[in-house]
């Protein structure tokens, strides 16, 4: 078996993606922590070597989240043995590292390695003669017996010396001879196979042992989908398997036709996911993600499909079935009513699940277990939860060491001695705290308004993930409310908007859109000169961000280059609701004006005499905006979508909004028809402190509730890094205190309590779990705040130090407060410039140029069967000979 190691903070490297990809199809992948972090997710197969012996916490953690084998520094192993007797943990889940060959004699005479592991790791052998003297011992360590079913393992690290020194054939060869493994740093593994390293292709046969009894040397291979259903039988060469492992999909070697992509003339591709041999290392087995219709030439799942096809696999194909009528069931049916009617599917849920409790009989038993497995695909369907998805979670769940009572909701049914005795303390359950996000008790007039606090260390790895759960929002029911306001607008234009705008916000509009010159309302001189002032800063940020045009020649005669352009038509929503926000019509004109868009159209609801806020018409007016739109909510978005008899349509829709405004950004973008982007997804305001013993408890307070009386739905996170009680009892009280002298109290008395506090011991650890949570705003109040941004991976944007707070940000430093919520700073920018623009490239060839890649173009048009791409080049060639 090949066995790659992987540095962690290699793995997050972009340059090693293509690279990573191909090593996840492996059966097992070693990671290794060599700067003390650890990896944030394990994925089938993972393998991590501590580099320092780990708590025993940790280990009991890590192997709850995912790890598949956790593999401990020999020098450490006697002292973890009690405990991994304690808890029971599989001796399949525990290696041993070893430095030599000195360390793997006295680990293989160890009984405490012998009894509790299943697999070392000899990180350096300068010469592999030297393990044979302990072959026997080697060979007798891996043999299966009656009380193990699966072989333990032992595996040799080959180092760059020794593949230099000789072919890697030898070495597989010896270490094939003496039953143990291969490991192999992905520093020398390539895809190709170019420089000092080996072909991953070469590496993976050698270590496997891959052989063939064949006389064409092929290697018989069986071709599974996700859910172990054989879909074919099909034959590899060294070739094919290359390529395989290369494009990450499925090629074979056909017996007629030599190599042979699976889909790429028919379009019924495989994503190639897992690879392995056979216990013979003759037969290899893939698999894969098969894409519609089939594997079969016949346009069916598998070959082995018949007219009166067998029940194999329904599961599987039910999953399919129902994924194709998510989008293409006929209108009426009563797939498509499920999908579309959620009331109605949780009511068959629970209507099926009531039935198979009330069932004895076997066939009805099974009856009823059919019926709910069908309403349960379809609600996983629904929200894009594939089959794959769910034996996933059950493998997580299979891997956990931890164990739960398992007790019923229902507390009558619980007895006292149910508990497990190797379930880990902790004191908050993971129900307890999901109850506690969703079903918050709010505080009355009277009341202390406190945040949730909870110590990491007391918490599991499940119930830590719960917390970087935002407060629910049900997408369902609000989508149900914004298509029809959506369909209206695009039927009867202004009309529609302002019988909306009526219904709404209870005030008659008779005039849609307002064109300039604006007439602004009276404004005091001191607001006038804010917005000045924010609006020069913003405009000396954003200039910046400008760029010019890029050019390379990438070889002789062939120039490429980047240059930007405006985004003709934009349209920036403004939110009214509860406040009046200038500041983000600054947000969103400035960028756009500075970027050269040539509409400019706001967006924003009128107040309740039917006019628009002074502050925002004088920023649209320093805008230059070509319109302005007296509508809010889902029939603004619309409008400007779609465009009306005077609300002039754009091409991309920017600005944050409540729930409704973001689901009617995520429809029409979706609509093809009305050919329009949008900025980002977003949930609603969320702020996130990092605190230590140098903060100031008022400062985080005022930070915290800056946020918090945004919404009810806002949410805001305090993460202290070694702070005691006590620290905690002052901010609750700073919080309390000036939460009461807010005139938006009653808003925060909705978000303070489903917001929390959360400790830690290290820095560390607060930034991990800051990274995870993703937030749309990060606040440091810590020493050396500065230094602590380059630990920053992810978040909308970050306020340095206790001089810097949030409200800055959000008028008139001069970055954009217009920033990714709910998670979506993991993929998503703030606005910026480029938010209003579009790059294009261009590409200009001299006849040498044309010359020198032209051939290679013609190739790769030759492998993909274009002829016509070919020829542009070949007529050309002729034409000048």
């Amino acid at each position: 078996m090949l066995f790659p190691i992987i540095s962690i903070p290699q793995s997050k490297a972009p340059e090693n993606e293509k690279l990573l990809k191909s090593l996840s199809i492996l059966p097992f992948s070693i990671y290794t922590n060599t700067q003390n972090e650890k990896q944030v997710e394990f994925t089938e197969g993972s393998c991590l070597i501590y580099s320092q012996a780990p708590e025993f916490g940790d280990l009991v953690s890590d192997l709850d989240g995912g790890l598949d084998i956790a593999y401990l520094p020999y020098s450490h192993f006697a002292s973890f043995a009690e405990d991994l007797v304690q808890y029971k943990i599989p001796s399949s889940r525990i290696g041993v590292v070893v430095a030599n060959v000195d360390e793997l004699s006295a680990a293989l005479s160890c009984s405490e390695v012998l009894e509790l592991s299943g697999y070392i790791f000899v990180e350096s052998v300068p010469d592999l003669c030297q393990l044979d003297n302990l072959a026997e011992n080697i060979q007798s360590y891996v043999a299966p017996n009656s009380k193990r079913v699966w072989r333990r393992r032992v595996i040799v690290n080959i180092s760059q010396p020794l593949i230099a020194i000789d072919t890697f054939d030898s070495f597989a060869q010896k270490l094939a001879s003496l039953k143990a493994d291969i490991a192999l740093s992905s520093d020398l593994i390539s895809l190709d196979g170019r420089g000092s390293g080996v072909s991953l292709s070469k590496a993976f046969i050698s270590a496997t042992g891959l052989s063939s009894d064949r006389e064409d040397g092929l290697f018989t291979t069986i071709v599974q989908n996700q859910a172990g259903v054989c879909l074919g039988v099909a034959y590899s060469s060294a070739e094919s398997l290359a390529n395989a492992l290369s494009f990450c999909q499925g090629v074979y070697w056909s017996r007629k036709r030599g190599l042979w992509h699976k889909g790429l003339t028919s379009g019924a591709t495989q994503n190639l996911l897992k690879i392995n041999v056979d216990c013979d290392a003759d037969t290899l087995q893939f698999i894969v993600e098969q894409t519609e219709p089939g594997f079969c030439h016949n346009n069916t799942l598998t070959c082995f499909d018949t007219i009166n096809s067998c029940s194999t696999g329904m599961l599987s194909r039910l999953c399919s079935t129902l994924s194709s009528r998510l989008s293409t069931a006929p209108e009426g049916s009563y797939t498509q009513r499920l999908f579309k009617d959620t009331e109605l599917l949780n009511d068959k849920i629970l209507e099926e699940a009531h039935e198979l409790c009330e069932a004895q009989e076997k066939k009805d038993v099974a009856w009823e277990a059919a019926d709910i497995l069908y309403f349960l695909l379809v609600k996983c369907t629904a929200h894009g939860v594939s089959l794959r998805d769910i034996e996933n979670n059950l493998a997580l769940k299979h891997k956990k060491i931890s164990r739960r009572p398992g007790n019923s909701k229902n507390p009558k049914l619980n007895k006292p001695d149910t508990a497990d005795s190797t379930a880990a303390p902790s004191q908050t359950t993971v129900s307890s705290l999901r109850t506690s996000l969703d079903k918050v008790s709010f505080p009355g007039p009277n009341d202390p308004i406190l945040m949730r606090s909870f110590d990491s260390k007391d918490l599991s790895k499940d119930e830590m993930h719960e917390l970087f759960k935002r407060p629910i929002i049900n997408s369902d029911q609000i989508i149900k409310t914004v298509k029809p306001i959506i369909d209206q607008v695009k039927a009867n234009g202004d009309e529609a908007i302002r019988q909306f705008t009526l219904k709404f916000d209870n005030v008659s509009i008779s005039d849609v859109v307002i064109r300039p010159p604006f007439v602004v309302p009276p404004l005091p001189d001191s607001v006038k000169s804010a917005i000045d002032v924010a609006y020069d800063n913003i405009t000396k940020f954003h200039k910046a961000q400008l760029s010019d045009t890029l050019t390379v020649e990438t070889m002789p005669g062939v120039v490429c280059s980047r240059f930007s352009r405006p985004i003709e038509r934009v349209g920036l929503y403004v939110p009214g609701g509860t406040a009046v926000l200038p500041s983000t019509a600054l947000m969103l004109g400035v960028p756009a004006q500075v970027a050269g868009c040539r509409e400019i159209v706001v967006a924003s609801p009128p107040d309740k005499s039917g006019n628009l806020a002074a502050e925002v018409m004088y920023v649209a007016s320093k805008l230059n905006a070509t319109a302005i739109v007296k509508a809010g909510g889902a029939q603004a978005v619309a409008a400007l979508a779609y465009g009306t008899e005077t609300v002039p349509k754009v091409d991309k829709i920017c600005g944050p909004g409540n729930q409704f405004v973001t689901a009617a950004k995520m429809l029409v973008q979706n609509d093809v028809s009305a050919m329009v982007s949008i900025d980002m997804p977003a949930g609603p305001s969320e702020l996130l402190v990092i605190a230590d013993s140098t903060s100031e408890p008022s400062f985080i307070a005022s930070d915290l509730l800056s946020q918090a009386e945004h919404g009810v739905d806002s949410q805001v996170v305090l993460l202290t890094v070694g702070m005691d009680q006590k620290f905690v009892d002052v901010v609750q009280h700073q919080v309390d205190t000036q939460a009461k002298r807010l005139p938006r109290v009653d808003i925060v008395r909705k978000s303070i309590p489903k917001s929390y506090i959360l400790n830690f011991d290290t820095l560390k650890e607060a930034m991990d779990f800051s990274n995870q949570y993703a937030p749309e705003h990060l606040i440091l109040q810590i020493e050396n705040a500065q230094e602590c941004t380059s630990m920053v991976n992810n978040a909308g944007s970050v306020f340095v130090g206790k001089y810097s707070p949030e409200s800055c940000g959000d008028y008139a430093s001069g970055t954009n407060h217009t920033l990714p919520t709910y998670g979506f700073s993991k993929m998503y920018s703030g606005v910026n410039i480029s938010t209003f623009q579009k790059h294009i490239t261009s590409q200009m060839l001299t006849k040498e140029g044309l010359e020198l890649v032209g051939p290679s173009v013609m190739t790769l048009a030759e492998v993909e069967g274009l002829e016509a791409h070919r020829n542009a080049v070949a007529i050309r060639f002729a034409k000048t000979e």
